[in-house]
């Protein structure tokens, strides 16, 4: 029975939010404290910042390997497509409004010719950074995605599934992955500007989002 009274149904609901989010906690392998906030993430930058920061983050379009559905990886033999230069027009088209005080990307060709072609016409830097790089997936790298799978089945459910254990060429390149994400945001933030466009792959991406969240690859 639902007690209709003034302030009765909100207790009731208050109480079952906090019961199912202990219950959420219990059972999942949270980091960070990032479900809950009752822990506290490492913090992206040693100093606080001057001013409020505002981070666009932008994917680059389609590439050539992205469509023979190939794994990409760190490789610089997959550029962007006919259809992927003019997905970064539309974006550039999206963007002009907005005023940003620099741009950085990574130096793989697909998403360098990203950035450069969303940049054109824009007086403000255009840097690339090393820590912007995708993940480097060794011998995977430009094999189609079916075919690995079958090939190297242990290694590509742990690369799509189990991240964190994730182990290929000797080292851990999601671990990895999640610390130059860290990096880069001191590079990103630490940076003169108040507004800034990212441009750069889909992993690095996933762990710049988590990472500012406190969340780790798992």
């Amino acid at each position: 029975t639902v007690n209709h009274r003034v302030g009765g149904a909100q207790v009731l609901t208050d109480t079952v939010e906090q019961s199912l989010a202990n219950e959420l906690v219990s059972r999942l392998p949270l980091t960070g404290g990032a479900f809950d906030f009752t822990g506290a993430a490492k913090p992206l930058l040693q100093k606080p910042l001057k001013k409020v920061k505002h981070v666009v983050l932008v994917r680059h379009g389609l590439s050539t390997w992205n469509e023979d559905s190939r794994i990409q990886g760190s490789s610089d033999l997959s550029v962007l497509s006919e259809k992927g230069a003019m997905q970064a027009l539309k974006c550039k088209a999206a963007l002009e409004n907005m005023n940003f005080d620099q741009c950085f990307a990574s130096p793989i060709s697909r998403a360098k010719s990203m950035a450069e072609l969303i940049w054109q016409g824009r007086s403000e830097p255009l840097l690339f950074l090393d820590t912007l790089k995708e993940a480097h997936l060794h011998f995977l790298e430009g094999m189609r995605n079916a075919d690995a799978k079958v090939q190297f089945p242990e290694i590509y459910r742990a690369w799509r599934e189990d991240p964190s254990n994730f182990h290929i060429g000797g080292g851990y390149p999601v671990v990895d992955l999640w610390d130059r994400a860290r990096k880069a945001w001191e590079e990103i933030l630490s940076a003169e500007g108040q507004s800034v466009l990212v441009v750069t792959h889909k992993s690095i991406l996933r762990a710049l989002i988590c990472t500012a969240l406190g969340m780790g690859p798992d």
